[in-house]
């Protein structure tokens, strides 16, 4: 028998004077009521309530029972409520995996507003272009880009990253002038060798989608070094938004073709279904679906 439920009846029974008042505030029976608070008195081999018909009273071992019983319900109930503010307030540590230029050029600038909303809170960002295992290796929610492969995570949309193309005044000075997207098999193109962008980008203009192969030099999977590299002068860019509109903004980098739109990359949030929807991990879901969600 539960010997916690047993101390239940036993100090409810000294606080209300009967076993029948205890029950009735426990919502148990009289005979279950009974029947605990004599098997609490057998594990202790020892007679906690003197009963008669007509009253009760403690005995000296149930006095110093009482006490110390009453004291560890209290603690109890405390821990409960603990808990259960537990469930409400988003707290612990949150795991977050994220590709590495929009994890660093969008997703980091906003975490210190996370941060400053949810105090009780510690955030671990991991930034890789690799496709991280969220249950095996122990990431709270992981965001990525491009088309999902089917798989049993959960996914949030969010708002695609716009893909601008671009290159600095000083590679445009010396270069073939480029008028449209199939020109640019005669171009220097910086390849991001991570995704698709490696061999072809696509392009959607006045006269419908264009897909042109590219090929340059100088490839890797690090979009910031991309972005050195076009700076530079190395050659034609094409990269998020998040990664060269400041270059742009300064003059540094010009963008190319803007009548032919690249496709956005899809991006989502994912989290592992079997993963319990804590606190924590709700606001941040929240969190990020209003900074970058569709607008």
């Amino acid at each position: 028998m539960d010997r916690l439920a047993c101390m239940h009846v036993f100090v409810k029974a000294v606080e209300t004077g009967s076993i029948s008042a205890a029950a009735a505030e426990l919502g148990l029976s009289s005979q279950l009521a009974g029947k605990q608070l004599r098997a609490l008195e057998q594990d202790f081999g020892i007679q906690l309530l003197n009963r008669t018909t007509r009253r009760q009273s403690l005995t000296d071992g149930g006095r110093i029972f009482y006490d110390h019983a009453k004291n560890i319900i209290a603690e109890m109930e405390a821990a409960e409520a603990l808990i259960a503010e537990t469930r409400l307030i988003p707290r612990g540590r949150l795991r977050v995996s994220a590709p590495i230029t929009f994890g660093s050029h969008a997703l980091a600038p906003e975490i210190p507003e996370y941060l400053k909303l949810h105090p009780e809170v510690s955030l671990d960002l991991s930034l890789t272009n690799r496709t991280v295992d969220l249950v095996e290796e122990g990431f709270d929610i992981a965001f990525r880009t491009g088309v999902l492969p089917d798989s049993q995570l959960l996914a949030r949309g969010l708002a695609p990253l716009r893909l601008v193309l671009c290159a600095a005044p000083s590679y445009l000075r010396s270069a073939e002038k480029l008028t449209k997207p199939e020109e640019l098999q005669q171009h220097e193109c910086l390849v991001f060798s991570h995704t698709s962008l490696r061999t072809q980008w696509v392009f959607d203009g006045p006269g419908g989608v264009i897909s042109v192969r590219i090929a340059g030099r100088f490839s890797t999977d690090s979009g910031e070094a991309l972005r050195a590299a076009a700076v530079a002068g190395m050659g034609v860019l094409l990269q998020p938004h998040e990664l060269v509109v400041a270059e742009i903004k300064a003059g540094r980098l010009v963008r190319l073709l803007p009548e032919y739109e690249p496709p956005a990359r899809p991006l989502h949030a994912l989290y592992a279904p079997d993963r319990r929807m804590t606190p924590k991990l709700r606001s941040f879901l929240d969190f990020a679906v209003r900074k970058f969600g569709v607008q």
